[in-house]
């Protein structure tokens, strides 16, 4: 099998299983705050759609959301797309962040589209030669599909462990942490842990 035919089977497999995994995705899930401080999606305070970032990023991390891993992954492929491929323009600030599970799903699959329709169109020779990552370092071609197969990959395991945490937690009635979205309102429900009972 051609290098370009293997990633296009590696590239769509992970991305269906990715897809599986937020088959039924509800709006309670991709809000969903498993620990009190997570970084999720919400509005800023003049009212924007956004997901929380910090540069450097900070030690340790804060965990994330359903919805925050579903738009990092949607928007990563924006931005590989956009700048191996595109016309190198978009920032990560320009992408407005989906307020929906169904507004997310529309981006991730359009970043997925960009992205193949990319792969197809290059010739075998093609995927060596230098491409722009958005952060300004060259990467072969090959590598740029590498990587957001990978991506996939990787935050769909997550987002399908916090799915399973999330029917978990509902299943033994423990309430969660679930910040309630009304402009830029930001408010947290108690947590208590598994299994503690008041």
């Amino acid at each position: 099998m051609a290098r370009r035919d293997l990633l296009l089977v590696q590239m769509d497999e992970a991305y269906e299983r990715l897809r599986r995994r937020l088959e039924g995705l509800t709006e309670d899930e991709y809000f969903w705050e498993p620990v009190p401080g997570c970084w999720t999606v919400h509005r800023d305070e003049t009212g924007r759609w956004v997901t929380d970032y910090a540069f450097p990023d900070p030690v340790p991390a804060p965990v994330t959301t359903i919805g925050w891993r579903l738009v990092h992954i949607a928007d990563c492929k924006v931005m590989y797309h956009e700048y191996a491929f595109g016309a190198r323009r978009l920032t990560f600030p320009d992408l407005i962040a989906p307020a929906t599970v169904r507004g997310a799903l529309e981006r991730l699959q359009e970043g997925h589209r960009l992205l193949r329709s990319d792969l197809v169109g290059l010739e075998a020779d093609q995927l060596d030669q230098p491409r722009l990552t958005n952060w300004g370092e060259e990467w072969p071609a090959w590598r740029i599909f590498w990587a957001m197969i990978d991506h996939d990959l990787h935050h769909g395991a997550e987002i399908g462990c916090l799915r399973d945490l999330y029917r978990a937690s509902a299943d033994q009635d423990i309430p969660v942490s679930r910040r309630a979205i009304r402009s830029s309102q930001r408010v947290n429900a108690p947590v208590r842990a598994p299994g503690v009972r008041p």
